[in-house]
C-alpha cells in the first residue's frame, strides 16, 4: 500500500478489494465510528490495470502507519484473515461500534466486479455501507467529508457538491465586470474517464459562465492517447484537440484529481501544467489578501515537488515573494507540508493538487467585508483533496478577473527546457532517496555520477526517483537549452541502467 493505494492489473485485486472492505469497517471503528472512503480507480494508469485507496475522515488519504497494515492484510493467507484482524484491534487498541464505509469506482471495465468484492469486504465486516457508484476521486473525498461533518462542509450528496462549487463559480463571474482578454469558452479533454461524466454533469450547473466542450468523453480507451498525464508527458495536444489553435484548453485524467490547461498558437503547443497553474493561484490569492488588509495576518505558502520548473520556483520567491517549501512526491506529502501554512497552496507539476485554508484563515477571511472575493474562492476550491473540475474552475476565476487569456498567462514567466523520463527496472526499490527525493541515496556511487552529468550544462539539473505506482525509476532533466536537455536526459538514463543492471 503505496501513495496510490494499492495498484496493479486488474485481475491480481479481487482478494485485495474484498479485504480492503474489512479494513474499512475497522478503520471506523478506530475513528470512533466516522465515514471511511474506499476509491476503486488506477487514475492515469492504463485501461488494464485497477486499483484501491482508502480514505480517511477529514478526506486525507489513509494514515501512514495503517499502510503497512494494509499491506500485512492484503498479503495474508485466507485462513489468516480472522487473527490479522484481531491483531490490529489489539494494536490499535480499538473498540468495536458501527462501522460506516462510503464506496466508488471509476469506469474501468473491471470496476463494477471489484467494487462488489468491497460491498461484500464491508458487509461481512458488519459495516454500513453508502455505494456511490461512478463517481470522480475528488467527489468520493468530498463526501466523505460532507458526512463526518454533518453537512458543515457541503450538503453531503453528489448535488450538494455540484451546487457549492458551481453557485460560488456563478456567483464570482457574475461579479467580474471587465473581463479584458478573457473568453469563458474551453475545450475538455475527459481521457475518456468519469471526468467527462462529470463535467456533463457540471454544465447543467455552469448555465452562462463558462462554455466547456467535451472530448474524449468515454468512446475511446481510458486515458489512451489523452488525459492530463498524457498531455503533461507527451507535451502534445490529445486526440481530437491536435489541430485545435488559439482556443484555452483543459485535460484531466483518468479518475479527474489532475488537471492540465495547454493551447496551441502559430502551431505550436504551450503547456499551463500544475506548476503554471499554482503560481497563477497563488500570486492571485496574494493580491487578494493585500487588498482585504491580512496580509499580516494569514501566512500564504506554496508547497512544489523536486518535479516544479525551476523558472516556476524562481518567478514565486523573487517575483511574487510567496514562501516556498519542497515535499516528496504524493499529494499526502504535499497536503501535509501545507497544513503548516494559513493558506497552502500545494501543486504537482502533474496537475495534482488544490489550496487549503486553516480555520484562522477561514474565520479572518469571513469576517472581513473586503474578502468578498476570497470568501467565494473557498467554496469553489476542494479542499478536501486534488480536484480537476474544481481547479479548473478557480484558474478560470482568477483568468476572468485578471481579463487573461491562456497566451497573457504563459507570458509570466518562460520555463527551463526540461524532461522526464522513466526507465523499466526489475526492483524499483532498490532506488532510495533523501532531500524530498532530489538525492539518491542507494545504490551507492549514483548520485556523485548524476552530479557530474549536471556540472557540464547550463543551468543543469538531473534527479531520479522510484515510481509510486509502477516498476519504473523517473528520471527528470532541466538545462538552458533542448539540446542540452536531452543530451542530460539520456546520460541520466544511462546512469541508472548502468547502476542497476
Amino acid at each position: 500500500y503505496g501513495t496510490a493505494g494499492f495498484r496493479t492489473k486488474a485481475e491480481l485485486l479481487d482478494h485485495v478489494m474484498y479485504r480492503m472492505g474489512l479494513l474499512a469497517v475497522i478503520r471506523s471503528w478506530a475513528k470512533a465510528g466516522q465515514t471511511i472512503g474506499v476509491m476503486i480507480t488506477a487514475s492515469h494508469n492504463p485501461e488494464c490495470d485497477n486499483g484501491v485507496k482508502l480514505v480517511d475522515p477529514a478526506g486525507e488519504m489513509l494514515e501512514f502507519a495503517w499502510e503497512g497494515l494494509a499491506s500485512d492484510l492484503a498479503k495474508a493467507e485466507d485462513n489468516d484473515i480472522p487473527q490479522q484482524l484481531d491483531d490490529i484491534i489489539r494494536k490499535c487498541e480499538i473498540k468495536e461500534c458501527q462501522g460506516k464505509v462510503i464506496v466508488g469506482r471509476d469506469t474501468r471495465k473491471t470496476s463494477p466486479a471489484l467494487s462488489t468484492a468491497v460491498l461484500d469486504g464491508v458487509a461481512a465486516a458488519g459495516g454500513q455501507v453508502t455505494d456511490l457508484g461512478v463517481v470522480t476521486t475528488p467527489q468520493l473525498h468530498y463526501m466523505v467529508v460532507a458526512t463526518n461533518t454533518n453537512g458543515g462542509y457541503g450538503e453531503p450528496s453528489l448535488q450538494g457538491y455540484y451546487t457549492k462549487l458551481t453557485s460560488a463559480f456563478n456567483q464570482f463571474m457574475a461579479g467580474v465586470s471587465h473581463k479584458g482578454n478573457y473568453k469563458n469558452r474551453i475545450m475538455f479533454d475527459g481521457a475518456n474517464g468519469v471526468g467527462a461524466h462529470a463535467m456533463k454533469e457540471f454544465n447543467d450547473y455552469l448555465k452562462d459562465s463558462l462554455e466547456v466542450e467535451i472530448h474524449n468523453a468515454g468512446s475511446g480507451v481510458l486515458n489512451s492517447g489523452c488525459g492530463a498525464d498524457f498531455v503533461k508527458v507527451s507535451q502534445s495536444a490529445p486526440a481530437g484537440l491536435e489541430s485545435v489553435e488559439d482556443v484555452r484548453c483543459v485535460a484531466v485524467d483518468g479518475d479527474a484529481d489532475r488537471v492540465i490547461y495547454f493551447y496551441r498558437s502559430a502551431g505550436k503547443f504551450h503547456l499551463l501544467d500544475g506548476d503554471r497553474i499554482a503560481t497563477l493561484i497563488a500570486g492571485y490569492l496574494q493580491e487578494l489578501l493585500k487588498q482585504a488588509g491580512l496580509t499580516e495576518k494569514i501566512r500564504l505558502g506554496l508547497v512544489q515537488t523536486a518535479y516544479a520548473n525551476g523558472s516556476s520556483t524562481d518567478y514565486i520567491v523573487n517575483e511574487l515573494s510567496v514562501p516556498v517549501a519542497c515535499a516528496p512526491t504524493g499529494v499526502k506529502h504535499l497536503h501535509h507540508k501545507a497544513l503548516e501554512y494559513d493558506i497552502g497552496v500545494y501543486f504537482e507539476a502533474n496537475g495534482h493538487g488544490t489550496i487549503i485554508f486553516s480555520e484562522h484563515a477561514q474565520t479572518l477571511i469571513k469576517g472581513s467585508s473586503s474578502a468578498s472575493k476570497l470568501q467565494l474562492l473557498m467554496d469553489v476550491i476542494n479542499q478536501t483533496v486534488g480536484d480537476a473540475i474544481s481547479d479548473l474552475l478557480v484558474v478560470e476565476c482568477v483568468l476572468a478577473d485578471r481579463g487573461w487569456s491562456a497566451e497573457d498567462w504563459y507570458k509570466q514567466y518562460s520555463d527551463i527546457p526540461n524532461k522526464l523520463m522513466k526507465v523499466s527496472v526489475k526492483d524499483r526499490t532498490l532506488v532510495t532517496t533523501k532531500d524530498a527525493e532530489r538525492q539518491v541515496v542507494t545504490p551507492a556511487g549514483m548520485q556523485d555520477r548524476i552530479n557530474a552529468a549536471m556540472a557540464k550544462y547550463n543551468r543543469g539539473r538531473s534527479f531520479v526517483r522510484p515510481s509510486g505506482t509502477e516498476d519504473v525509476v523517473r528520471v527528470y532533466a532541466e538545462a538552458d537549452t533542448q539540446e542540452a536537455v536531452d543530451k542530460l536526459a539520456a546520460e541520466v538514463v544511462d546512469i541508472v541502467k548502468e547502476v542497476l543492471a
